[in-house]
């Protein structure tokens, strides 16, 4: 049996050395990476060297976790991911490399407003469904481009009947369907 393949991380990606740069120069230690990632110790040191972050000590780290100002930049991005991204309060920590509680904390900090289940909920269908037009409009200009509804399909990973549902979203007028039976003869006039 084969093992899996290696697969490479991309920048979107938690476990990608671009990303615990990002955490890491906000603030986390190697520790909550290796917590927050699922990785080795060894892999997300390796992965932040990669990506050229400059290494701190654990008395550098501890100074600027004390740092109003780095503490309120943190904050504020924590909040803007809450409120215009929809995250949850999970998620936060997972970004700012602490509980639950401290990221509600800091949220609070910086004058945010602590929703409902419901309301992110609210939030992310409206996010999904406003994806999903972009979606639906990229994939009209292409059909009328030319492209056929397979290769459609193919390019964005989805089902013939999902990009049959998109197209109908963003009123596509359709091609007609070519006749796959038995050649006619044409009829001869007389």
């Amino acid at each position: 049996m084969n093992p899996h393949p290696a697969r490479k991380p991309d920048e979107n990606d938690l476990r990608g050395p671009q990303a615990l740069r990002t955490r890491y120069e906000s603030g986390a230690t190697v520790d909550e990476l290796v917590t927050v990632s699922g990785l080795s110790y060894g892999t997300v040191l390796n992965r932040l060297r990669e990506a050229g972050t400059e290494m701190r000590t654990s008395w550098q780290t501890r100074r600027m976790r004390n740092d109003p100002q780095a503490r309120m930049r943190l904050a504020a991005h924590l909040r803007v991911l809450y409120e215009k991204r929809g995250a949850t309060l999970a998620e936060l920590a997972s970004v700012a490399g602490s509980t639950t509680r401290g990221a509600r904390r800091l949220l609070v900090d910086a004058g945010g407003v602590p929703r409902t289940s419901q309301q992110t909920q609210r939030i992310r269908s409206a996010n999904r469904a406003a994806e999903r037009q972009k979606l639906a409009l990229s994939l009209r200009a292409r059909y009328e481009n030319g492209a056929t509804v397979p290769h459609l399909a193919e390019s964005c990973g989805c089902s013939l009947g999902t990009v049959y549902r998109l197209l109908r979203l963003a009123g596509t007028r359709m091609r007609p369907q070519h006749s796959h039976g038995p050649a006619r003869t044409p009829r001869s006039r007389s």
